[in-house]
C-alpha cells in the first residue's frame, strides 16, 4: 500500500504543486474531492482527480491554470477546466468551481465561489463521494509525507486532512452506502442506478434509510419524464467494468421489489424453476446471475468486448420465460430468447452493432458443446464462424459457452471455476483450424476464376461454390480448388 501512496504523491501531486501554491498566493483554495478521494482511501487504482477550487473567480482559475498549459474547457459554464501539464503532458485533472444547480432536466447553474467546502460536499450523491482532501496543506507536507510514505508509516485517513462532514471514513469501513441528504437524492434519479453499481463494484451495502429511499424514489424526472437510456447505460457499463461481481447490482434490484420495473424481462426468469439435476443452483435467475459473474471474471482483450459479453451473459436464457414447460424442456428457448434480448438492449442502447452481436451469442450460445458432443467434423466449426461472423467469433463464443456451463453452483451464489473438458477440447480445435477470431478465408478470388465465368451474378455464384468445397473437403491448395470448381 504504502508504494500506492508513494506513486499517488509523486505522479499525481508532485506535478501540481506549483499550481496549488500559485492558487493559494491568489486567496484560492484548494481541495481533491469526489470519488478520487474514497478509491484513495480505498487503495483502488486512480484514473483521474477531481479539483475543486473556492474563493477565487473562474476568470482567475483559467488565467493561472494558462501559466501551466493549454487549458480545455470540459464545462465553462460549469466552471470546469482540465488541462495539459507542459513539462509532462498530463491531462488526468479537472478543475472545478463550487456551484449551486436547480433540479431537473436541464438545471440552472450558478457558480459560487464563496459556496464553502461542507455546503459543496452536501450536493454529493453518498457519504463516501462527500469527502475531501486539502491540497495546501498536503503541498506543505509534502516531503514529510513522502518520507513516510517511503517508511511505510504513511496513513492518509489521518495523515491528509480529510473534511469529512458526512462520516464518509466511517461508511468505507463498515462498507457501508449511505445518503448524504435524502431529500437532494431523489432529485436525481440516476443516483438509484449508481446504488446499484456501487453495490456491485464495492460490495458495499445500502443502510436502512437508503435501502428505503431506492425503495420508493420515483424513476422519473422532476419533469414526470424518465431518465434517458443513455444515462442508465452508463451506470450499467461501469457495474460491468469494475465489479468483481456485477450479479450484486441485479440481485439488489430483485432483493427491493424493483427489478420488474426496471428490467422486466430479467425479472421474469426468477418464476422459472429449472431440472435439478442440469441446474442445481435453481431459477433461471439464479443460473443467470452466476453466469453473468463467470463471464465477468474471464478473459476479455478489452472493454467493449467485456461490455458485450456481459450482456450476451444476461440474456442468453432469456427465452426460457416463453419456451420451458411444465416438465423442464426448454428446446428452441435460444432462438425465443432472441427477440427477448433485442428488447432488454434496446431499453439501455441505440448500438446497433453490439444488439446484432449479443442476438447471435443468444442465438448460437449451446452450439459449442453440441459440436463437441456430436464429434462434428471441422466443416460445421468453420460453417459456425462464418454464421457468427462479422459480429462475433468463436473464441467470443467459447466464452459464452464456458460461463454458462459454470453458472450451476447449487451450493452457493458464485459460478464454478472449473474448466470443463467440452471448452477445452472447442478451444483446440478453432485454434487448430485458425478460426478463433474470423472464418476461414477464401483461397480462390474472383481474378482466379475470371477465365472461366464473367464477372457478374454467375460469377459469384462460382466464388460461392469454390469456398464450399473448400471447408467441406478441406482444400487448401489453390489449385488444386481450382481444378476442382472449374472441372466440368
Amino acid at each position: 500500500m504504502q508504494d500506492y501512496f508513494l506513486s499517488f504523491l509523486n505522479f499525481f501531486c508532485k506535478p501540481i504543486l506549483p499550481i496549488i501554491n500559485d492558487l493559494e498566493a491568489n486567496q484560492g483554495q484548494v481541495y481533491l474531492v469526489g470519488g478520487s478521494v474514497r478509491d484513495l482511501l480505498l487503495g483502488y487504482p486512480i484514473k483521474d482527480l477531481d479539483i475543486e477550487v473556492h474563493k477565487i473567480t473562474s476568470g482567475q482559475l483559467e488565467a493561472i491554470l494558462k501559466t501551466y498549459g493549454g487549458v480545455k474547457f470540459i464545462g465553462k459554464k460549469f466552471g470546469v477546466f482540465r488541462i495539459t501539464l507542459k513539462q509532462n503532458n498530463f491531462e488526468v485533472i479537472d478543475w472545478s468551481l463550487p456551484r449551486i444547480d436547480s433540479i431537473g432536466r436541464k438545471p440552472m447553474v450558478a457558480i459560487d465561489p464563496n459556496l464553502g467546502i461542507i455546503a459543496a460536499l452536501e450536493r454529493r450523491d453518498l457519504t463516501i463521494n462527500a469527502m475531501a482532501i486539502d491540497l495546501m496543506q498536503l503541498a506543505k507536507d509534502f516531503n514529510k509525507l513522502v518520507q513516510k510514505a517511503n517508511e511505510n508509516k504513511l496513513y492518509p485517513a489521518t495523515d491528509f486532512k480529510i473534511i469529512d462532514p458526512y462520516g464518509g471514513i466511517q461508511a468505507l469501513a463498515e462498507k457501508r452506502l449511505s445518503a448524504v441528504n435524502s431529500e437532494r437524492f431523489i432529485e436525481d434519479p440516476l443516483r438509484f442506478y449508481r446504488v446499484m453499481q456501487f453495490i456491485g463494484r464495492f460490495e458495499f451495502l445500502p443502510d436502512n434509510k437508503l435501502e428505503y429511499i431506492c425503495k420508493t424514489m420515483s424513476l422519473l424526472d422532476t419533469t414526470e419524464k424518465p431518465i434517458s437510456k443513455e444515462r442508465i447505460y452508463e451506470e450499467i457499463k461501469k457495474l460491468i467494468l469494475q465489479s468483481k461481481r456485477p450479479s450484486l447490482g441485479f440481485r439488489w434490484l430483485l432483493k427491493i421489489k424493483r427489478l420488474s420495473e426496471v428490467f422486466p424481462e430479467l425479472a421474469d426468469l426468477e418464476s422459472i424453476s429449472q431440472r435439478n439435476d442440469c441446474h442445481p443452483e435453481g431459477s433461471v435467475f439464479e443460473h443467470t446471475m452466476q453466469v453473468l459473474d463467470a463471464v465477468a471474471r474471464l478473459t476479455h482483450k478489452n472493454t467493449d468486448e467485456k461490455v458485450m459479453l456481459c450482456l450476451a451473459g444476461l440474456c442468453h436464457d432469456l427465452g426460457k420465460t416463453t419456451s420451458t414447460t411444465p416438465e423442464f424442456s426448454c428446446r428452441g428457448h435460444e432462438c425465443t430468447g432472441v427477440p427477448l434480448a433485442k428488447q432488454f438492449l434496446k431499453r439501455l442502447t441505440n448500438n446497433t452493432k453490439l444488439i446484432a452481436s449479443v442476438k447471435k451469442l443468444v442465438l448460437y450460445h449451446l452450439m459449442p458443446r453440441l459440436l463437441i458432443e456430436q464429434k462434428s467434423t471441422s466443416t460445421a466449426f468453420k460453417r459456425l464462424a462464418i454464421k457468427l461472423a462479422p459480429e462475433i467469433s468463436l473464441r467470443q463464443l467459447g466464452i459464452i459457452s464456458l460461463a454458462d456451463q459454470q453458472g450451476r453452483n447449487g451450493e452457493n451464489q458464485n459460478p464454478l471455476t472449473t474448466w470443463l473438458e467440452s471448452f477445452n477440447k472447442f478451444t483446440q480445435i478453432i485454434k487448430t483450424f485458425g478460426i478463433e477470431e474470423k472464418p476461414e478465408p477464401p483461397i480462390l478470388q474472383g481474378k482466379d476464376l475470371i477465365d472461366y465465368c464473367n464477372p457478374g451474378p454467375a460469377l459469384g455464384k462460382l466464388l460461392k461454390k469454390a469456398y464450399e468445397i473448400q471447408i467441406t473437403e478441406v482444400i487448401h491448395d489453390p489449385k488444386i480448388l481450382k481444378d476442382r470448381v472449374t472441372k466440368k
